[in-house]
């Protein structure tokens, strides 16, 4: 369900972005502003992994860990939102946030694994694909949205986005191939 969001997320983003008959607002200043769609994909992201993860690990209190962090991170978005407009604007703070919650909730997931007695190698664990993709795209996103932030001279910019071009085929190269070598039964 996530990937067919986020196909249409990104042919949506285009189409409003390359064609006029796409648009979101009649003001023509603001007519190619698709930042919205992606602001909402990114905290519906979020909070959809959030609770994946919160489901598949074992131990109580990470589980709780994890909804107290879903409630930070929504919260920011909502901060995010007051303080700057999210219509025309990226909700990059928020998206900070989430980022490293997401990284903290992958660091416990596969600590958790590592430490699990299991029969079935990880390998065929889709989950540890997924996590591994989603690992080194959230590992780099928040530095490079920080850099960005820091409005760092254009030179030093340029540098940045082949990494994070490179980060997201990656992200998707894991989890395709988790969809592919991944079995049910060691699932989790």
């Amino acid at each position: 369900m996530l990937i067919i969001y986020t196909f249409f997320t990104e042919v949506l983003g285009y189409f409003i972005k390359y064609y006029n008959e796409f648009v979101f607002f009649s003001d023509g200043r603001y007519a190619w502003h698709n930042v919205i769609i992606y602001n909402i994909y990114q905290i519906v992201f979020f909070i959809f992994f959030f609770e994946v993860y919160r489901k598949v690990l074992q131990r109580q209190s990470l589980k709780k860990q994890i909804r107290y962090l879903s409630f930070v991170c929504v919260l920011s978005y909502i901060i995010n939102a007051i303080v700057y407009n999210p219509l025309h604007q990226q909700m990059t703070y928020a998206h900070i946030i989430g980022s490293v919650m997401m990284v903290y909730i992958l660091i416990i997931y596969f600590r958790e694994k590592y430490l699990e007695d299991t029969p079935y190698p990880l390998k065929f664990n889709l989950m540890f694909w997924l996590g591994s993709g989603l690992m080194i795209f959230y590992t780099f996103f928040p530095i490079i949205s920080i850099i960005y932030l820091l409005k760092l001279n254009i030179g030093i910019q340029i540098y940045f986005r082949p990494i994070l071009l490179t980060s997201i085929a990656l992200m998707y190269g894991l989890i395709i191939i988790g969809l592919v070598i991944g079995k049910r039964k060691a699932f989790g």
